[in-house]
């Protein structure tokens, strides 16, 4: 899901961004060629001892680390990228994307769009992996448990475009008027609340993925907390879940494409966040897959590793709290904070790793405007560091708040060193260039995501991937009716920008209102925006057919396959 950590810029196996990244082809190849010169990229093979850990031919294995436990499971309930990932492998949706990042056949075998409606018509041979038909009838019932008020869904938003979902979400409406409607076993028909042109590549999204009400009724609302609480209909099932410890996927017997599934098994056998324990593992045979961070690098260089780069979309940014009787709700606070944020600083002196561009909007450079790139026909907003301008907005802040100097602020932050090398540099940025004490809040990633929710940081180190491939999945994030605008930042005027960019059919309409959107974030400084984040990472020679991608499942392993050369060596 969307719900992303910094974490992931160190380790790229559970992300999940939702590949164009088109701007970063003349840096990435430089960057290779420039490893070539130095002789770095040669093969996986020519450097590594020969074992068998992290491929299997005899078992038709892979294995694989996790950086995360992942913390939901439930399709209604998710907002993060580990859980995203692992759903994207054993759950399938109406829609899903190939290897080439076009929308395809899933559950639907047929489909069609208008403006305010839309019919999909299941195929015959999707299961369940208990052996039951998957039916429209396990669309509609998962559909309206996102938008029923006791889940609290904070993706409920997501499916506002069908209608009636949002009246049903704001309890003014009953959950049976939802616009979803199975007219059979194989047929589903959509209304739509408004003219929604992306509405298709929502369908390839997990809260857009079918649940089986008897299954979950069956679970004593237990559904999705152990893998035997989950019923499945993807490329692969979840056999074991050892929480905190491992996950394992095994070839789903019942898919309907399982002929293209070419793995037996994939074993998430390690759950790490550190990042030289992963690289170990890799460096060990033990994984097919480990991030780089900057650390080690010129580990992987030394070892004549070949280096892949990928940009998964995702913007990072600190989220201030607004909320009323925080001190960052204070807006000069709030804006001598940014005027002492140097994106340049960080990506260039602290996170030093090719394919990470210093952030200027919400809205990253690949996103698709009206004729060309968004970001290319609306500049972001200009930002340069003040100190001296900053300092004057905190002596208003304090005026404002009655105080003669500002107590520590809590900065909630994930526990891995890579995150918390960031957060200290904010913290020494902050003490130095302000004199304002911040306090380090570590957390896990399930934790972080819980307090974030509940409101309990003043800043938290946060990151949002897309969840399709259009600009509103960045433009709506900070709405006021979004839960998962975690800092709960309201403005009357980006409200009515969103309701524009959600209900215009002219494409330029739509762009301008997100442009005025950027603006508003700047101005009002909602957030303090970090960086658009690239990972290098490396993988063994022996795994072809992964995916990776912006918008969808992160990396794919679902078509995956081992290829062990002519000699049949492991």
């Amino acid at each position: 899901m969307a719900e992303t950590s910094s974490e992931s810029i160190s380790n790229t196996i559970p992300g999940s961004g939702w590949q164009l990244l088109r701007y970063a082809a003349i840096g990435i190849v430089s960057f290779v060629l420039l490893l070539s010169l130095l002789g770095y990229l040669t093969t996986l093979s020519d450097s590594r001892s020969v074992s068998s850990g992290a491929v299997d031919v005899a078992t038709n294995t892979i294995t694989l680390a996790l950086s995360e436990e992942p913390p939901q499971l439930d399709s209604t309930r998710a907002t993060d990228q580990v859980s995203g990932m692992l759903l994207g492998h054993v759950m399938e949706g109406l829609l899903r994307y190939d290897s080439d990042d076009n929308l395809t056949q899933g559950v639907a075998e047929s489909w069609t769009h208008g403006e305010l409606e839309a019919t999909f018509k299941l195929r015959a041979d999707a299961m369940w992996s208990n052996g039951t038909p998957v039916t429209a009838h396990d669309f509609v019932f998962s559909w309206r448990k996102v938008v029923e008020p006791a889940t609290a869904s904070q993706y409920a938003f997501i499916v506002f475009p069908i209608k009636n979902a949002e009246a049903i979400n704001q309890g003014k409406m009953g959950i049976e008027e939802l616009g979803a409607r199975a007219i059979d076993d194989r047929t589903l028909h959509v209304a739509l609340e408004r003219p929604t042109p992306h509405f298709l590549k929502l369908m390839a999204f997990p809260t857009y993925f079918p649940i089986n009400e008897e299954f979950y009724e069956a679970t004593n609302g237990a559904y999705g907390a152990n893998a035997e609480d989950l019923n499945f209909n993807g490329p692969f099932v979840m056999s074991q879940w050892a929480h905190g410890a491992n996950v394992r996927l095994d070839k789903n017997p019942t898919y309907w494409n399982r002929d293209a599934v070419i793995l037996d098994t994939i074993n998430y056998a390690y759950i790490l966040r550190d990042t030289k324990a992963t690289l170990n593992l890799f460096e060990s045979r033990e994984i097919v897959q480990a991030g780089l961070n900057a650390e080690e690098l010129d580990r992987a260089m030394k070892n004549r590793w070949v280096i892949k780069q990928h940009n998964d979309g995702s913007v990072f940014y600190m989220s201030l709290n607004h909320r009323p009787g925080r001190l960052t709700a204070n807006h000069n606070l709030r804006r001598a904070l940014q005027l002492v944020n140097d994106p340049q600083e960080l990506v260039n002196k602290v996170i030093k790793l090719p394919g990470i561009l210093p952030g200027e909007s919400l809205f990253p450079v690949w996103l698709r405007g009206v004729d060309g790139y968004f970001r290319e026909e609306y500049p972001a907003p200009k930002h340069v560091p003040n100190e001296q301008l900053a300092r004057q907005h905190l002596a208003m802040a304090l005026e404002e708040l009655n105080l003669t100097e500002l107590p520590p602020l809590f900065l909630l932050t994930g526990d891995n060193p890579t995150t918390h090398k960031q957060a200290e540099y904010y913290q020494n940025l902050f003490l130095k260039k302000l004199g304002i004490e911040i306090k380090i809040d570590r957390q896990i990633f399930k934790q972080r995501l819980d307090k974030m929710t509940r409101g309990d940081f003043d800043l938290v180190m946060a990151g949002w991937g897309p969840d399709y491939d259009d600009a509103l999945t960045f433009g709506d994030l900070f709405a006021s009716w979004n839960e998962n605008n975690r800092g709960r930042f309201a403005d009357e005027e980006l409200d009515a920008q969103v309701a524009i960019a959600q209900t215009s059919s002219d494409q330029r309409v739509r762009m301008e209102a997100f442009n005025r959107i950027q603006q508003i974030m700047h101005d009002r400084v909602a957030i303090l925006i970090q960086y658009e984040r690239g990972s290098l990472y490396v993988i063994d020679d022996r795994v072809k057919g992964v995916v990776r991608r912006a918008v969808g499942v992160d990396p794919d392993y679902s078509f995956a396959y081992i290829d062990v050369g002519q000699d049949g060596s492991n």
